[in-house]
């Protein structure tokens, strides 16, 4: 706002009105202009104390009068300005003086806007560049979050700059120590720490990327990370393994027929050097260890997850399918199951392995009143639609164990190759 005008006396505005007692109304006053309301009319102060009443006597020359409230009309205090050739450009001019330049508050919203406009443009760029995260990119934008960690629109171009920066680079392939990358991408093994700004966004899109599901806890955080191919360290995260051979270690169990738990360390650093035609693919440990038990070194090659698959196990299965290897997918017939199975294909493309609508009603069928009740939030089975319809239709829930003797009948075979 311009405040047109003779030069205001500083010395003696400050005296008149620059003290504590009248800050209540300059405040009200700058309030007006940045409204761009008019410096008419009353203002008041409700239970003043009798300073105050005492420095508006003196700013007027006379009592403001009595009453609980004290009022003061600008009118008067900026006729007291002009005539005192304290402030010849009135109470505007004056208020500008003690407070500073003065902007309308719709122009601020418009240069803030403008800013922010500016901030988002990472994000903007990484959506044309990762279409994935398109959608993510709108929420971030549309919901204001950036906002509410950043503050301001400098912060805010920062910290969307290293959000950016960051995901542009997962998944990390091989996977890496969460530290370590955090260290090369943006300068602090800290800076993608819990709490953090940065790691709070990155997380989430990270989901986005992933579609690892939502959750809480550290737990969930360092399978999350670990979805991305980011970890704490690359030993804790592991993958079991049955027959899958291409190392000295893995030909040797496969020799025995017994299952192997592999670290991510060790798929880092000495992969497979070959792979089956075809790997089964299961969620729990109980069909590895019963495949083990039954058919020892005839069992085909399998792979379990135990649960959201790893960074270990995704190390594993994508390296097997650069080879060439093809994949074959059973899971728990229940919500989680279904998210699991469709976490897995964002990663790795897989077939069915009984695993489908008819094979879920067949088995409801031969177990009848012993299934258990689904529970929890529905999930989507894209790779059949039907089936997330009959678990629906059916509110029953069957674990691989249920149909495990169908699931050993499959594993078996003379040829491990096959």
């Amino acid at each position: 706002m311009d405040v047109k005008g003779a030069s205001v006396d500083e010395d003696r505005l400050h005296r008149l009105l620059g003290g504590t007692d009248l800050a209540w109304l300059v405040e009200r006053v700058r309030r007006r202009m940045e409204r761009g309301q008019p410096l008419s009319g009353p203002v008041s102060l409700a239970a003043p104390a009798p300073a105050q009443r005492a420095a508006a006597e003196r700013l007027l020359g006379r009592a403001p009068g009595g009453g609980a409230s004290l009022t003061v009309r600008l009118d008067a205090v900026d006729a007291v300005l002009r005539r005192s050739g304290i402030s010849p450009g009135g109470l505007e001019a004056a208020v500008a003086s003690l407070t500073g330049p003065v902007v309308l508050l719709d122009e601020a919203r418009r240069i803030e806007g403008r800013a922010w406009e500016q901030a988002y443009e990472p994000l903007a760029l990484l959506a044309e560049d990762r279409p994935r995260l398109a959608e993510w990119a709108a929420r971030v934008r549309d919901g204001g979050i950036a906002r509410r960690l950043a503050g301001t629109p400098a912060s805010g171009r920062l910290l969307l700059d290293q959000v950016v920066r960051v995901l542009r680079e997962l998944p990390a392939t091989p996977a890496r120590s969460l530290s370590v990358f955090a260290a090369d991408t943006l300068g602090s093994a800290h800076a993608l720490d819990h709490g953090t700004p940065v790691a709070t966004l990155v997380l989430s899109g990270v989901r986005a990327l992933t579609g690892h599901p939502e959750g809480q806890g550290a737990a969930w955080r360092r399978a999350a990370w670990s979805s991305a191919g980011l970890l704490r360290d690359d030993v804790s995260s592991t993958v079991l393994a049955l027959n899958v051979g291409g190392t000295p270690a893995l030909d040797w169990m496969a020799d025995v027929g017994e299952p192997c738990v592999l670290t991510l360390r060790q798929l880092a650093h000495r992969p497979p050097r070959t792979a089956p035609p075809v790997v089964h693919i299961c969620e729990n440990p109980v069909v590895l260890s019963a495949a083990a038990d039954t058919h020892g070194p005839d069992a085909r090659p399998l792979v379990c997850l135990q649960g959201q698959p790893s960074a270990a196990a995704l190390t594993l299965l994508r390296h097997l399918h650069t080879m060439g290897a093809a994949f074959r997918y059973h899971g728990d017939f229940d919500w989680g199951g279904l998210r699991i199975a469709a976490t897995l294909m964002q990663h790795v493309p897989w077939r069915p392995w009984r695993y489908t609508a008819d094979d879920y009603r067949e088995g409801v069928a031969a177990t009848g009143i012993d299934a258990q009740p689904l529970s929890g939030k529905p999930a989507p089975s894209p790779w059949d639609p039907d089936l997330a319809l009959a678990l629906a239709e059916h509110g029953m829930r069957l674990e691989e164990e249920a149909v495990l003797d169908t699931l050993l009948a499959d594993l078996e075979s003379l040829d491990k190759g096959c």
